[in-house]
Parts: structure tokens; C-alpha cells; sequence
């Protein structure tokens, strides 16, 4: 009796837990999308929300990290059941860097607003940011179905987004030559597709750790990447 108390007592835990996973993840998945709107559009208002939402969601991950530990401590877990715990503190983290790469995405748009428009590489980046919401919203529906296989299918997409970023590189290399008036917004842009990028990275993490938590094993193959630049640029 004491052993099925115990028991449910951290089914209720983890399920608050994954409550505030999911929030943290509506939350993520806003700021890419009002993130690279706030580009598009040159909306400095909308920018600045995304950087205030950034502290919240990094608030959320303090809290999930600190109630995680907790659980460890108190309920003892069995190997499967501290394997979950761990996934949860895993799967906040790359939430927490995804956040960070939006913000930094909406702290580009008023620099940028400031600027000509470069052809229309804010739409580009509107798309390429598109889809790395769409794989995070896949991510996290697999990991609350168990889903091993929707999780597969997230971490075989990401070379579409690698894909994009290759055709973005190119296309500011063309600008940056064509007309160096172009040079200095282009740089900026390149900032935001490798963001965007590395966004889309974080995402297959989190549907790696799904394939684990599911089936007790990392996916078989190293996963496929698409980036062939050389060239890394990210915010902190």
C-alpha cells in the first residue's frame, strides 16, 4: 500500500511537471513565431514582447529544474521512472536555448527596421522559422503520445531547415557582392537563419530525447545535417 502511495504520489508530480513542460512550450513556440514576425513586419512593440516573454520562460525553467530535483529526492525513482525525470530537465533546457534564439531574433528587429529591406529575406526567414515551430510542435506532442515514430519524423525534417539556411547563406553571399551597402543588414540576417537554424537543432534534441524516453535507446543513426557552411553565428 505504502509502494502504491508512493507511486501516485509521483505520477502527480511528473504530471505537474509536464504541465509546466507544455507551457514552457506554448510559450517557446509563440516567441518564434511573433519572433520572426516582428521581423517581417519591422514591429518593434511586437519585438519587445518576445524579449519580456524570454524572462518568463526562463523563469519556467528554473521551476521545472528545481521541482525535477525535488522529485529526485523525495520519491526515489525507479531507472524508468528517473529517466523521465531527466528527460524533463533535458527537453526544458533546449526550450530555454530555443527562447534565447527568438529573443535574439526580436532584438535584431530594430536594428534591421532601420535599414533597407533586402529583397524579401525577412519572409525567407519567416518560413524557415515557420517550420522549426511546426517541428517543435511535433516534438512536444510526441513526447506527451510517446510517440517514437512522430519523433522520428521531427528529427528527419530538420535537414529541410538545414536546407533553407544553405539556400539563405548563399542568397545574402550573393547581396553582400552585388552591392556592399548590402554587406552590413545581410550580416545580420546571416545571424538570424543560423538562430534559426540552431533553433531547429534544439528541436531534434528534444524528439531525440523523446525516441529514448520511449524506446530505452538514442536513435541508431548519428542524425543527418544538411548545414555545409563553415561559418557559426550565434547570440548568447
Amino acid at each position: 500500500m505504502q509502494d502504491q502511495h508512493i507511486a501516485s504520489a509521483f505520477d502527480r508530480d511528473l504530471e505537474a511537471i509536464q504541465a509546466q513542460i507544455m507551457k514552457m512550450g506554448g510559450l517557446v513556440e509563440a516567441s518564434i513565431r511573433e519572433g520572426s514576425l516582428s521581423l517581417d513586419t519591422r514591429d518593434e512593440e511586437l519585438a519587445e514582447k518576445v524579449r519580456r516573454a524570454d524572462r518568463v520562460i526562463d523563469d519556467l525553467e528554473e521551476m521545472i529544474n528545481e521541482e525535477a530535483a525535488r522529485v529526485i529526492a523525495l520519491r526515489a525513482p525507479t531507472a524508468r521512472d528517473l529517466r523521465l525525470v531527466l528527460s524533463v530537465i533535458k527537453i526544458s533546457a533546449n526550450l530555454e536555448r530555443i527562447g534565447d534564439y527568438a529573443k535574439n531574433m526580436a532584438k535584431r528587429t530594430g536594428v534591421l527596421s532601420r535599414m533597407a529591406p533586402v529583397d524579401d529575406s525577412t519572409s525567407a526567414l519567416r518560413r524557415m522559422a515557420r517550420e522549426v515551430e511546426m517541428m517543435l510542435k511535433d516534438a512536444l506532442d510526441a513526447y506527451i503520445q510517446r510517440d517514437a515514430e512522430l519523433a522520428m519524423d521531427v528529427i528527419n525534417h530538420d535537414r529541410d531547415v538545414d536546407q533553407m539556411y544553405n539556400a539563405l547563406f548563399r542568397e545574402f553571399l550573393t547581396f553582400m557582392m552585388e552591392d556592399p551597402r548590402n554587406i552590413t543588414a545581410c550580416m545580420h540576417l546571416h545571424f538570424i537563419a543560423k538562430n534559426i537554424e540552431r533553433m531547429g537543432d534544439h528541436v531534434t534534441s528534444i524528439a531525440e530525447q523523446v525516441v529514448y524516453l520511449v524506446t530505452g535507446e538514442h536513435p541508431d543513426e548519428a542524425r543527418p545535417k544538411a548545414d555545409k557552411t563553415s561559418v557559426v553565428a550565434e547570440d548568447g
